[in-house]
């Protein structure tokens, strides 16, 4: 008998031991799916790469704030009532005969402090004075700046008046239409409409950026401004909000400059590295997933504040194709082996026609590759581009990749159509043609679609609450059929709409 009850025991045991296993497994089996694709994910942007708009307070106390790099100013003689000119947009003289201004009459800054600057023209050239005659003529040709393409701005506190004073200690001054000469040395006090050398300063374009707003404050003060601004914006607590309100990833944007971790190239300052990995710490906590993203591209690959172009050129080109590869390369050696790793996207919104499709796939390979070195598992995402191209343009690529990813951006702004929509014209648009656009790139067995970018904003006026969420849900409806997932831009900003914290918070979005 008491054999009997022994083995009727170990029976039972056996039974528990093998239910506890079978519910672990069936644990495990979902817990493993929560982590894979498809992700719910927002974009912690403004955190690694600034964003002025989003955070325009990072740069209040930056001094002549409004002069920042890539500043594009427009100057007119107040003597001739001309506007100076880089003839033939640049490699000529700078005259004084314009009456209206456009590309060839606006200039963009390279600030080497507060008042000193370089002053760009159409064609790329420096304005400088020139090496041979009295050497005072000003011109364009020069393609790198040194101190004599250097000049000071001085300004007129009463009204948008300045000077410009030369390498020669000289300022700038219309006499003539068709000569400018930094050879004025008279009266500073005469700030009348007769005196030669008083321009009136016009600014009709800025940047505010990660090269702007560390170049603005300068060595001594950015990297503390910048730590602080890294420690506070996004910290461990917004991982748990994030994981308790249904997001299973983020999208960290990041900038080239953060593979030289405490020592990046000027202005630049280190420590953006380490919040990364804080990143990854804390998803990985919360059992997230982290996507990086190559925000800003060594040259800037679309000009724009967030890729921390200096002056909006696009420089990215061939020439940039090895550095930024070994920015990839470093990403996926450090993180490889992290669990919270989802993807790496090797470049954000690269930007047609100024990146050639014949570039950018040559770096898509090379990027692919450096990844493939350190990790099999983690995804790699491609971003199509942006402007005239086409939207299943990366496909024949990716098809020859494994574990690739094709990431479209869907925002209802940015263009006159959109202006004009009503809010039900805007959700028969989600529904509609960001539907077709989304199957374009999610073939059946092809890579995965990612809608890496979309926001609960429009340019709808005054619209009530009850059409922001109605816009949200058809935005998570249709983004939900993209087989990677989406992630929305923002998790904080300035702006309550884009900021999806917000936006959850006061019940306009539910995942």
């Amino acid at each position: 008998m008491r054999k009997l009850r022994l083995i009727l025991m170990i029976i039972n045991i056996i039974i528990i031991i093998i239910l506890l296993r079978g519910e672990i497994l069936i644990l495990g089996q979902s817990e493993s799916e929560s982590e894979s694709p498809p992700y719910k994910a927002v974009n912690l942007g403004a955190w690694l790469v600034a964003e002025g708009w989003m955070t325009p307070s990072l740069f209040d106390s930056i001094p002549n704030k409004d002069l920042l790099d890539g500043t594009q100013i427009q100057l007119k003689s107040t003597r001739l009532n001309m506007y100076l000119c880089a003839e033939n947009g640049g490699g000529s003289a700078l005259v004084a005969n314009r009456s209206s201004p456009s590309g060839w009459e606006t200039f963009r800054l390279w600030r080497i402090n507060e008042n000193t600057f370089n002053l760009r023209v159409f064609n790329k050239d420096f304005i400088g004075l020139t090496s041979y005659g009295d050497g005072k003529k000003a011109y364009a040709r020069v393609s790198r700046p040194g101190p004599n393409e250097t000049f000071v701005i001085t300004r007129n506190n009463n009204n948008n008046r300045v000077r410009i004073r030369a390498h020669n200690g000289l300022y700038l001054r219309a006499w003539t239409g068709d000569s400018v000469k930094a050879d004025y040395g008279g009266s500073l006090d005469d700030w009348s409409d007769q005196n030669p050398s008083v321009f009136q300063m016009t600014i009709v374009g800025s940047l505010q950026g990660e090269y702007q707003l560390t170049n603005g404050y300068g060595p001594d003060k950015a990297p503390a401004v910048m730590k602080n601004h890294w420690n506070t914006y996004i910290t461990g607590s917004d991982f748990k909000f994030m994981s308790e309100n249904g997001l299973t990833a983020v999208r960290i944007p990041v900038g080239w400059w953060i593979m030289y971790g405490q020592n990046p190239p000027r202005p630049f300052v280190g420590g953006s590295l380490e919040a990364l990995d804080n990143a990854f710490t804390w998803a990985e906590q919360y059992r997230m997933k982290v996507i990086i993203d190559l925000h800003a591209a060594q040259g800037s690959q679309n000009g724009n504040d967030h890729s921390a172009a200096r002056d909006g050129y696009i420089e990215w080109g061939p020439s940039y194709i090895p550095q930024t590869v070994a920015c990839i390369d470093f990403l996926a050696n450090r993180y490889a082996s992290r669990p919270g790793l989802a993807a790496i996207e090797l470049m954000n919104e690269p930007l047609a026609p100024g990146v050639t499709f014949d570039d950018l796939t040559n770096f898509y390979r090379q990027g692919y590759a450096a990844v493939r070195k350190y990790t099999s598992n983690a995804y790699v995402i491609l971003s199509n581009r942006l402007g005239p191209a086409s939207n299943s343009e990366l496909l024949p690529l990716a098809n020859g990749f494994s574990r690739v990813v094709i990431d479209v951006h869907y925002y209802n702004l940015y263009s006159d159509y959109f202006s004009s929509l009503s809010a039900q014209q805007n959700i028969d648009y989600i529904y509609n043609e960001r539907a077709r656009t989304l199957r374009e790139v999610t073939p059946s067995n092809g890579p995965l679609s990612f809608v890496g970018e979309w926001s609960g904003e429009w340019a709808v006026q005054n619209a009530p609450m009850q059409e922001y969420q109605r816009y949200a849900r058809a935005q998570l409806d249709v983004y939900g059929r993209a087989t990677f997932g989406w992630a929305y831009w923002a998790y904080k900003c300035q702006y309550n709409h884009w900021s999806l914290k917000w936006m959850i918070e006061n019940n306009y979005i539910k995942l």
